[in-house]
């Protein structure tokens, strides 16, 4: 075996080093930490129960009225007396029942539809 064999075969190791160090990175850097998410948004999701107040995923506020564990929906009342049907996987954050008390309310300032913002006013 001369030197140029030798040279072009440890070319060949580094290529291949650099091609698994490069999966590892991307590995530890973006597969990992989104399963990790997946995850953590998967238990929260399951862990939703009735008085639960929650936000969806598109900023929709409600009280969880009532949970389908076998079509995987969940009830919401968003005003009094006005109930829509979600997906769980619509859930975006769970503020639980025992820490809604404890969260501060937000009043509406509108006393009125006229009070309300149009668009092109």
């Amino acid at each position: 075996m001369n030197i140029a064999e030798a040279a072009q075969g440890g070319g060949s190791y580094m290529t291949l080093l650099f091609f698994a160090a490069m999966a590892l990175l991307m590995y530890f850097m973006i597969i990992r930490p989104n399963n990790k998410r997946r995850r953590e948004a998967a238990e929260l999701q399951n862990s939703v129960s009735a008085g639960d107040k929650v936000i969806t995923v598109v900023g929709l506020h409600g009280t969880v009225v009532a949970v389908d564990s076998e079509a995987g929906t969940v009830t919401l009342e968003i005003a009094p007396g006005v109930n829509t049907v979600h997906e769980r996987a619509a859930i975006g954050r769970v503020i639980k029942a025992e820490n809604a008390e404890e969260a501060p309310a937000v009043e509406a300032t509108a006393t009125s539809a006229e009070d309300v913002v149009q668009p092109g006013r």
